[in-house]
């Protein structure tokens, strides 16, 4: 019999983009990347495209140079188990889980990423229902993302993507983890995306990257899919929509930093909406949903074999 302790755990999502939420405010927890893509595989585990785990800034490594800015740090991982700097919809459903625990109350609160201090807004939940981007009965929350990055193309020339037979231009965007955004006449040209696009010149991910397909679907209104590094096609990405609106302005000829105003667009995923905003000084707003679904513990037994 087991004498490890029951694991306490949650799901949640952000417009369809699930992850497996577990507690460790103190930093106790050492999760391997074995373990975590077990507690995530849909079949023999819990489920999710990724695994948060909640953590005092102050308790991890990683963060400890944060503290003085944000309480609290997301610990992200993909569903193999690999670190990812940062999750735009699961810094959402962070923040809802910091609230439905009384951690954190609607209004502003910073949370501390590897892609460095992200501010958030948690609305108060609408008297008269839910408003845009916001789930049944909560408020939406807005992420400040930080500036996307537009690297220039290197010296092995522009960027590719390629699925079969089809090849397209990509525009390389950087919001704190890589993104190679292919504007598409339809979206199902992406083929299944169970496994990573070719992208080319590989030295400009050395790490590899995510990849978004993206269609029009009217004035500043688009709708993509996503291959996530690490997690396959997921239903929506947070930093890929970020991406993609970044792309699909200067594709249209739109600079905030040029024109002194705000531009938004509308991004649909194949989980919900996002809606995105860039500012004349670059800073990427993102607002959307963030759900929390379930919570339980995991089986002793079961975590001794996951865990090793």
């Amino acid at each position: 019999m087991s004498t490890r302790p029951r694991l306490p755990f949650l799901k949640g999502h952000g417009t369809e983009n699930d992850f497996v939420i577990v507690p460790d405010l103190d930093g106790h927890l050492d999760l391997s990347a074995a373990a975590v893509a077990r507690i995530c595989d849909r079949r023999a585990g819990v489920g999710g495209d990724g695994l948060i785990r909640v953590v005092r800034s102050s308790a991890h490594p990683e963060a400890r140079a944060m503290a003085d800015r944000a309480d609290w740090f997301m610990d992200y991982r993909n569903s193999d188990g690999s670190i990812a700097e940062m999750c735009g919809n699961g810094v959402r459903v962070f923040a809802r889980y910091l609230q439905r625990a009384g951690l954190a109350e609607a209004g502003d609160l910073a949370i501390a990423t590897r892609a460095g201090v992200r501010h958030i807004h948690i609305a108060k939940a609408p008297a008269d229902g839910p408003g845009e981007g916001a789930a049944d009965g909560e408020g939406a929350i807005t992420v400040v993302m930080g500036k996307a990055l537009l690297p220039e193309p290197g010296p092995e020339g522009d960027i590719t993507v390629s699925v079969g037979e089809r090849s397209w231009p990509a525009r390389h965007v950087n919001m704190g983890n890589p993104h190679a955004v292919a504007f598409v006449d339809e979206l199902d040209h992406a083929g299944n995306l169970f496994t990573a696009p070719g992208v080319r010149p590989a030295a400009a991910y050395p790490h590899g990257t995510n990849v978004e397909f993206v269609v029009d679907r009217g004035p500043r209104h688009i709708a993509m899919r996503v291959h996530e590094r690490g997690s396959g096609e997921t239903r929506s990405c947070g930093t890929g929509a970020c991406a993609v609106m970044v792309a699909a302005a200067r594709r249209d000829g739109v600079d905030p930093a040029v024109t002194g105003h705000p531009v938004t667009y509308t991004v649909d995923v194949p989980g919900g909406r996002l809606v995105i905003s860039e500012r004349p000084d670059g800073t990427v707003e993102m607002t959307g949903p963030a759900v929390i679904v379930a919570e339980g513990e995991l089986d002793a037994a079961w975590l001794d074999t996951a865990l090793g």
